[in-house]
């Protein structure tokens, strides 16, 4: 059977050391083994009831859970102060066959893959890789586990493809402690998985785009993601182009995405008349520092899977952070006034050296983080018609308020179905602010007041905004998530919230962040209908 360890604790860090945050208690729970349950399907059911004892353990001693794998957000949002779940070792990938279809699903039942919580991408990449698939996009590295990366929204560059959450077709819940509190969530109009496979897993179904896509991006307030269908794509090749653009051009684009008329053009990426080729992957980079004519812009284009090409790994290396970022700012962190020359001379440890081409599947491209130490993330979201607007706005923070030991970017990602994904324009434009952690002094805001800072900016300027849920934001200011999402859809997500959850159970699934950012509150007596099954 499934076995539970309980660690007394005093405190709980991210991975990036964006803690210490207090804790009580740490649950880490092994799967029974294969000789005691030597089908997969029982061993992941074993494992849903040993999660629905500890949430009853919890509840009856009056406290809260909170579920976490690998600790990549860098805001709290993943925090409990009373008990937390380790998730990493609950890593099943349960195998799919006739009968698990849903007889009117409009997938490509080769597509359909149910992975259990603590599967990190990585490990999915390399499941899907097996049968010839892979995933359609992920973050910038492999590091997060499914469940945390659907919570929170993870994103790649995909500008048409979208974030984590967009390919998520399914979702087994664990709501409570009560049989009936084991659910698997689809949308009612595109159905994937059967009633047949939800009886395998001990779950009732519920199928209903609402409820689906408020619990989509859910935070970790809709109980305990146990599993996820996904649908994947046959295996393609990324070719990666890093070059130095006229920075006009790069911000044009940025606001237009019109890449057949820019004058942005690779060699190779064209068509048969010689236009540009609209991009899978469209990224770039900006110092707020420097004055610099050009920007380095990272473009990746999707091709079809072939072999053999070349090894993708020694220039995928080159391009992830260094610990030599940590040193230098370090060295710094006295002299606030130098950074901005650090910050230029770490161009080419930060930034992927230009001239570069590379080709690979999208696990091979998108790969190992090498950089664990100290640091900090902010991330904007924005329609791109705003793109350069909003970089003008938050560089010139950057630099009046500043300088700050960090660089920007630019990614844009396809707009999401998910109720509170931060992805919510058409094409959102996330910008960027990566550094490394440092200490508020007589002449540098802290962390929290730089964001501030940022919020208030955009505010002044009329730019609509969003946060990225797993990173560093102010996420305390007044009213910020009805600004950001309008108060219609954020109580209507709290509404369906209400309405699944018990209020013991809303209660043991909320946490700091949802407290602070005033997402845990309950709607009494939401209406019951919002949950219901709309399939039958």
């Amino acid at each position: 059977m499934a076995k539970t360890t309980p660690y007394q604790k005093s405190e709980w860090d991210t991975l990036h050391n964006n803690g210490p945050f207090p804790l009580k208690l740490l649950y880490v729970t092994e799967l029974g083994g294969e000789s005691m349950f030597p089908s997969k399907t029982e061993r992941y059911k074993d494992a849903a009831g040993e999660v629905q004892r500890l949430i009853r353990e919890t509840a009856e001693a009056g406290e809260g859970f909170r579920a976490y794998g690998s600790r990549w957000s860098l805001s709290n949002i993943a925090h409990h102060r009373d008990r937390m779940h380790y998730n990493g070792y609950m890593n099943l990938h349960l195998p799919l066959a006739g009968e698990d279809y849903h007889p009117q699903t409009g997938y490509d039942p080769s597509d359909l893959f149910f992975f259990e919580c603590g599967n990190t991408i990585k490990e999915l990449s390399q499941t899907l890789s097996s049968h010839g698939k892979s995933l359609k996009t992920s973050g910038a590295s492999n590091g997060q586990t499914i469940a945390g990366s659907v919570s929170t929204g993870v994103h790649g560059s995909a500008i048409d493809v979208g974030s984590i959450q967009d390919y998520v077709v399914g979702l087994n819940l664990i709501i409570g402690p009560e049989p009936d509190d084991i659910i698997y969530l689809e949308r009612h109009t595109r159905p994937a998985l059967s009633n047949t496979f939800a009886d395998k897993i001990g779950a009732r179904v519920i199928r209903n785009d609402e409820l689906f896509n408020a619990a989509l991006v859910g935070l970790g307030g809709f109980g305990f993601i146990h599993g996820v269908t996904i649908e994947a794509e046959d295996k393609f090749l990324l070719r990666r182009h890093v070059v130095k653009v006229d920075k006009d051009v790069a911000l044009e684009l940025a606001d237009s995405m019109d890449f057949r008329n820019s004058e942005f053009k690779i060699e190779g990426e064209t068509d048969e008349e010689g236009n540009p080729l609209r991009p899978y992957h469209y990224k770039v980079f900006m110092n707020p520092y420097n004055d610099e004519e050009e920007y380095v812009v990272e473009a990746i284009y999707k091709k079809p899977y072939e072999v053999p090409y070349p090894d993708p790994f020694p220039v995928v290396q080159k391009s992830v952070y260094r610990e030599l970022i940590y040193l230098f700012v370090k060295i710094a962190e006295d002299l606030p006034n130098i950074i901005p020359k650090l910050i230029k001379q770490l161009n080419d440890v930060v930034l992927p050296s230009v001239d570069q081409t590379t080709i690979g599947t999208h696990a091979e491209l998108f790969w190992d983080s090498q950089y664990q130490g100290p640091a900090f993330a902010c991330s904007f979201g924005v329609d791109h018609r705003n793109s350069s607007k909003a970089w003008e706005v938050l560089a010139k923070v950057a630099r009046e308020e500043g300088p700050f030991p960090g660089l920007f970017a630019m990614r844009f990602v396809k707009q999401s179905e998910a109720m509170l994904a931060f992805t919510k324009f058409p094409i959102t434009c996330m910008i960027e602010i990566d550094g490394v952690l440092w200490e508020k002094s007589d002449k540098l805001p802290s962390l929290t007041e730089f964001s501030r800072m940022m919020i208030e900016a955009l505010q002044e300027n009329d730019i609509p905004f969003t946060l990225h849920w797993g990173k560093n934001a102010d996420w305390g200011y007044p009213n910020l998530v009805n600004h950001m999402y309008g108060t219609d859809v954020v109580n209507k997500w709290k509404e369906l919230r209400s309405a699944l959850l018990s209020p013991e159970m809303a209660r043991v699934f909320s946490n700091d962040f949802m407290d602070t950012t005033g997402l845990s509150s309950v709607i009494d007596d939401a209406d019951e209908d919002l949950i219901a099954s709309l399939d039958e």
